[in-house]
C-alpha cells in the first residue's frame, strides 16, 4: 500500500444548494476514507437534514464541517487543489480522467494539504473558481454530464482510495500552498504591467496561461520565494535605471 495520507485531503463544496447532498456527500467521503470537509458560503443549510442522509457513519465529518465566506479563504493553506468540471473549453484548460487525478494527488497527500473542490448542483465551478486549481478533473459520462454532487464526490474519493492501495507514489516533497502562491501570483502580475508585457486593459488573459504553466510542475515555498525575489529586483532595476537617466 502506498504510503499516503488521507488525512492531508479535505472535501470542499463551493455553494451546495441542497442539504441532503452535503450530507450524502459526507457519508461518500467517510466510506472511501477521507474526513474532512469544508462548506464555502450558504451557511443557511438545515444541519437537520445534512445530518439525516449524512447517518450516524459520518456523524464525524458533519461535526468537523468547517464554513468559509470565500474559496481564498477555505483554499489558503491547501497546496494542491484538484477541481471538478463537467464542461471543456479553452478558458478551463487541460482536464484529466479522476484515475490520472489520484495517480497524481495521492504521492503528494503524503506532505501537502489537498482540497478536492465541488462547485453548486446548478452551475458547478465557474473559471475564476479554477484559477485556483492546479488539477482540472472530468468524470467521464455517457449522454447527460450531470452527475449529482455526491456521486462525483464518490467517484472522485473511490478513484483516491483505489490508486492509495495500488499504487506506489513514491517521494513527494512539501509543495508552495495556495496563499503563498496567489502572492506570487499577484507580484508577478504586478510586475509584469509595470514592465509593459500585460496589456492593463485585459491583464488576466495572459495571467491565466502564466498559472497553466506554473500548475503543471510543483512549487515549493523555497521557489515561490525566489520568483517574488526575481520581481522585486526587476521592479528595483527598473527604478534605478529610470532615476540614473532622469
Amino acid at each position: 500500500m502506498v504510503n499516503a495520507n488521507f488525512d492531508n485531503i479535505t472535501i470542499v463544496l463551493k455553494g451546495p444548494k441542497f442539504p441532503g447532498n452535503v450530507g450524502s456527500a459526507a457519508r461518500c467521503a467517510m466510506n472511501m476514507g477521507i474526513g474532512k470537509m469544508i462548506v464555502v458560503g450558504n451557511r443557511d443549510l438545515d444541519d437537520e437534514a445534512v445530518r439525516q442522509m449524512a447517518t450516524h457513519v459520518a456523524k464525524e465529518i458533519v461535526d468537523g464541517i468547517r464554513h468559509c465566506n470565500t474559496l481564498d479563504e477555505a483554499l489558503a493553506d491547501f497546496s494542491w487543489v484538484v477541481g471538478t468540471t463537467a464542461r471543456h473549453g479553452s478558458g478551463r484548460g487541460p482536464v484529466v480522467s479522476p484515475r490520472r487525478m489520484a495517480e497524481i494527488v495521492v504521492g503528494l497527500s503524503q506532505q501537502n494539504g489537498i482540497a478536492l473542490l465541488f462547485g453548486p448542483e446548478d452551475t458547478g465551478l465557474t473559471n475564476d473558481d479554477l484559477r485556483f486549481c492546479q488539477t482540472l478533473v472530468t468524470i467521464p459520462t455517457v449522454g447527460f454530464k450531470s452527475l449529482n454532487l455526491s456521486h462525483a464526490v464518490m467517484v472522485i474519493c473511490y478513484e483516491l482510495l483505489v490508486a492509495r492501495m495500488e499504487k506506489d507514489g513514491g517521494f513527494a516533497p512539501k509543495l508552495a500552498s495556495a496563499k503563498e502562491l496567489e502572492g506570487m501570483y499577484a507580484k508577478l502580475k504586478e510586475t509584469l504591467l509595470a514592465i509593459g508585457f500585460l496589456l492593463p486593459d485585459n491583464p488576466d488573459y495572459w495571467m491565466m496561461h502564466l498559472r497553466r504553466l506554473f500548475s503543471r510542475t510543483t512549487l515549493l515555498a523555497r521557489e515561490v520565494k525566489i520568483l517574488r525575489g526575481i520581481c522585486r529586483q526587476i521592479e528595483w532595476y527598473g527604478d534605478n535605471k529610470e532615476r540614473k537617466s532622469s
